[in-house]
């Protein structure tokens, strides 16, 4: 099962060759064929991981390291490969165009950058090492960044050029970390390291190191403060992109950077900079969360959104660094729960904001009254995925969120209480000002003669259904998430 791994690495490479040899039609259909395999083996790597109870692991070529690459999939390295493949699959299907239809057909090169996405964001899930990692992070910045100004719009270009710098300038200090972490250890892989740091209380230059590190991975994932260059390149991409970009490509360098406080970093080490982050999170969620509330554009609102939702991470960080391990277990649980339900409502907020734009031409909240009567499903997309934000019954996003509050108000984080609580209001706020507007009449009376493309609008009703199935899963620690961690939480009781 363990070749599971690789294929889920080669297989999205494989839909290129039909792309690049056979006509636009042609090719975009045998790339939705790679990514919906892509998917079933990433699927399978989950299946694999809770059936055996353990972790899967392969060594590149046979060699351990340090002479060979390990790749190494635990319960939570599968959670993210299945959402991100779900996410790309579906997303390519929504970026098909049915013969005839209106909206322009999108460019053979967006499902080259989705299929070169699906191979980079898995290789960051799988990676025990932290130079591969680095490689993965390149790999999935250049196919992440020609999605931004794929229509080759001046403003898109200037959006994909902010995007490239604030990426190359996290590259430029991961990768000093990573040079850090090699002089003090002589090694990289994730195993070796955390039996040396058991041996040995690690330096001065390992914290550096990590502090290092972790910039540069908040700067690729737009955390508060470093959030700057999403809301343009998010807002200004197509409704594809966009969707790709807000749901999986940020996920990859939050997902790492829970890796290295919860995995690597030491326990007295990941206590020290877990306010810190915690701090980052709630000024994503205060910050971001008002600035949504004053955009008069349907998608720099979902931007900002965004920019606000990743910051519940960053609450996470002292909560699962607590002394009691039910509770800490709990809010970790949580963290991971947010990042998969944002990504299944996000994706369908932003594909729902594209199709409204084509029914009216444009993205103007002051424009869209009466949108409801002309497209309908995009609407209710938009709403049922908005649950997920409000953190609202019955939706994976409420799940998540009292997680973590339970576990705040249980650790004496009253302020972190506060700040989900104050997160879910200004979600609220930006969410129904679409909706209000939805439901109204326009003052003329005239609605436009477009409507909606029924099935694209179905695949973002999909995508918000699914954020609401995941509020079905137990208020618990989940054991599929303990697959394969350093710590195992099963059979913990508070």
């Amino acid at each position: 099962m363990s070749a599971l791994l690789v294929l889920a690495l080669t297989v999205p490479l494989l839909g290129l060759v039909p792309l690049l040899l056979a006509g636009p039609r042609v090719g975009e259909r045998a790339a939705l064929a790679v990514l919906a395999i892509g998917a079933g083996l990433c699927v399978a790597v989950g299946v694999a991981v809770a059936l055996s109870g353990r972790a899967l692991q392969y060594f590149v070529a046979g060699l351990a390291p340090p002479l060979g690459i390990g790749l190494r999939a635990d319960g939570f390295s599968a959670a993210m490969m299945g959402m991100s493949a779900l996410v790309l699959a579906l997303t390519a299907f929504y970026a098909m165009r049915a013969p005839g239809a209106g909206a322009p057909r999108m460019p053979p090169a967006f499902f080259m950058l989705l299929l070169a996405l699906a191979s980079a964001l898995n290789l960051a899930f799988l990676a025990q090492d932290l130079f591969t990692l680095y490689v993965a992070l390149e790999l999935l910045t250049f196919a992440a960044v020609p999605l931004v100004c794929l229509d080759g719009k001046p403003g898109q270009l200037r959006a994909a050029m902010t995007y490239l710098m604030f990426a190359l300038f996290g590259s430029v200090l991961y990768l000093l970390g990573v040079v850090l972490v090699y002089g003090q250890f002589g090694t990289l892989d994730f195993a070796r390291l955390s039996a040396a740091l058991a041996l040995a209380p690690p330096g001065w230059s390992f914290g550096a190191a990590l502090a290092l590190m972790s910039a540069g991975l908040m700067a690729k994932a737009a955390l508060f403060p470093l959030h700057l260059w999403l809301p343009p390149a998010h807002a200004g991409a197509p409704p594809a992109a966009s969707a790709v970009l807000s749901a999986v490509v940020i996920k990859a360098p939050l997902f790492l950077l829970v890796r290295l406080w919860a995995d690597l970093a030491p326990v007295p080490m990941a206590q020290a900079a877990a306010p810190v982050l915690a701090i980052c999170g709630a000024g994503a969620i205060l910050v971001c969360g008002v600035v949504a509330l004053a955009q008069v554009r349907l998608k720099l609102l979902i931007a900002y959104s965004t920019a606000a939702q990743i910051g519940y991470l960053g609450l996470m960080f002292p909560l699962a660094a607590g002394a009691d391990a039910y509770w800490s277990a709990l809010a970790w649980t949580g963290g991971t729960l947010h990042l998969v339900s944002h990504a299944f409502s996000k994706a369908a907020m932003f594909m729902a904001a594209g199709l409204i734009a084509e029914v009216f031409g444009h993205d103007r909240l002051a424009g869209l009254k009466g949108a409801a009567r002309v497209a309908p499903l995009s609407i209710a997309a938009f709403g049922i995925g908005g649950l997920s934000l409000l953190g609202l019954p019955p939706s994976g996003g409420f799940t998540a969120k009292v997680m973590l509050l339970t576990s705040a108000l249980q650790q004496g984080a009253w302020w972190i209480g506060v700040v989900v609580l104050a997160g879910g209001l200004l979600a609220g706020g930006y969410v129904l000002r679409l909706l209000v507007l939805a439901l109204q009449r326009p003052e003329d009376g005239t609605l436009p003669a477009a409507r909606e493309c029924g099935w694209r609008a179905g695949i973002a009703l999909a995508l918000a259904f699914g954020a609401v199935a995941l509020g079905f899963l137990p208020l618990a620690p989940l054991g599929f998430l303990s697959i394969g961690r350093p710590i195992a939480w099963e059979g913990l009781a508070p």
